[in-house]
């Protein structure tokens, strides 16, 4: 069986989006630059998502986030679920997303499954899917900050943009219960510091 990994973009104060999040402005005012990672061609950080992306057999997400992708501005049939690196449908990973009611439509043609009993739930259903492939979590910060709160993350990749956001969505709160993490390696591109943790136990 595969790992569950929370996979996220944040600055360096702490959030994954700036303000006014919303789905015609999925990263928030002046949250675009997070992912410029992502774009920039920069070798190692590309082999990096293509080794993700090829890693994945379910990915868990809030429903926010589903909303912003399905979109009319999300994902399309060339900029997709790992950006550049979209496999292709045959061997698409499936889509959980945790949320209180299922759309009534989508628009994409992604193996989606809403999940209305929790994030817990999610993460199961999504192992189940992923097989020995792993489940990574992508978002929303909420998604990401209670699985990693409730103790369904193995490991915690974080890509640290060189940037102060000041505001926006942050992806830890105060209360959230104290974990140990270690570290495994540490990727350093030019506008992002990748961390690579371990949970504790």
């Amino acid at each position: 069986m595969g790992s569950v990994i929370v996979d996220i973009t944040m600055s360096l104060d702490g959030f994954v989006t700036g303000p006014n999040a919303g789905i015609d402005n999925g990263l928030g005012d002046g949250g675009m630059p997070l992912h410029d990672w992502v774009f920039d061609g920069v070798p190692e950080e590309t082999a990096l998502l293509r080794d993700a992306v090829a890693a994945t057999g379910a990915v868990v997400m809030g429903r926010r986030t589903f909303d912003t992708v399905d979109g009319p501005h999300g994902w399309s049939d060339e900029l997709g679920y790992g950006a550049g690196q979209v496999p292709p449908p045959e061997e698409s990973p499936a889509f959980f997303v945790v949320t209180h009611r299922a759309p009534e439509q989508v628009r994409l043609g992604l193996p989606f499954t809403f999940v209305t009993d929790g994030v817990a739930s999610a993460v199961e259903q999504a192992r189940t899917a992923a097989g020995e492939r792993d489940v990574r979590t992508m978002g929303g910060g909420d998604v990401a900050r209670q699985v990693i709160a409730e103790g369904l993350a193995d490991e915690v990749i974080l890509h640290v943009a060189h940037m102060i956001l000041g505001a926006g969505t942050p992806l830890f709160r105060d209360g959230d219960p104290p974990a140990s993490l270690e570290r495994v390696r540490v990727l350093d591109g030019p506008a992002t510091t990748h961390l690579f943790l371990r949970m504790r136990r």
